[in-house]
């Protein structure tokens, strides 16, 4: 009895200790090379180009990103957990690798982060770092409320050009003006999941408004990828929209 206890208590260890197998990246052709993207998990990804590495968000601890290069660049987005995660932003190896962040974060990052390599972005401001060109994109909830879990000016989604391309990361939003104003957006990782940020109908439609060429959902825990793949491509044909396990079971 007591052997088949400790048998049990080892298969259940296994159980909980065992890791999700990280989606396949895709790989983009732009000009200078290649743009490779890896998504995570939920609102964490990397973009990789001309052996520079972009960190978003990157949440999970160093297991999230074995095999993968250190990042040279850190986009943070806001402070919730999701997105700002001070341990995981430890344990990756960030000794060359500079933090593009919005003040909210940056107050809420470590005493110990290096202040030299901190970069605080407001909204509509555009920057240059290693290289990419970065644009800070307001990202909030509607209606707009002292008391929502998303205020306008708080957080920041980027675009990005990266090579001949621009990439747009919605951050936590609704379906923003700023967002539907949107021009020349070649590839986009757009939010989705309630109460935190849009339905599927609301992010089909901001996206059909600025009609990016390559979408991403993503940040889309508990809602049907499918439905918003339709919707978007029943209201336009050309945009090419990529389901992406960014919550694999684990292995």
């Amino acid at each position: 009895m007591k052997f088949k206890f400790i048998l049990t208590l080892i298969a259940s260890l296994g159980i909980l200790s065992a890791k999700a197998q990280r989606p396949a990246a895709d790989h983009e052709k732009v000009k200078g090379g290649e743009l490779t993207i890896q998504p995570i998990t939920h609102a964490t990804l990397v973009l990789s180009y001309q052996g520079k590495n972009i960190y978003v968000d990157p949440t999970g601890g160093t297991d999230a990103f074995k095999g993968l290069a250190a990042p040279d660049m850190i986009l943070i987005t806001d402070i919730h957990g999701d997105h700002l995660d001070p341990k995981t932003i430890d344990a990756v190896n960030t000794a060359h690798a500079v933090l593009v962040v919005p003040q909210a974060v940056a107050d809420k990052l470590p005493a110990t982060t290096d202040k030299t390599k901190l970069t605080i972005l407001k909204n509509g401001e555009t920057i240059n770092q290693i290289g990419f060109k970065i644009t800070a994109i307001p990202m909030y909830n509607l209606p707009e409320s002292p008391t929502a879990m998303h205020t306008k000016g708080r957080g920041n989604g980027y675009v990005l050009t990266i090579g001949d391309k621009t990439v747009y990361i919605s951050g936590d939003t609704a379906d923003i003006s700023e967002m539907r104003a949107l021009k020349g957006i070649d590839i986009a990782f757009v939010c989705m999941n309630l109460p935190y940020t849009m339905d599927v109908k609301t992010a089909a439609s901001g996206v059909l408004a600025f009609k990016p060429k390559v979408i991403y959902p993503y940040h889309y825990r508990g809602q049907n990828v499918e439905e918003f793949k339709s919707l978007v491509n029943t209201g336009d044909k050309n945009i090419e929209v990529r389901l992406r396990e960014w919550y694999p079971a684990a292995k």
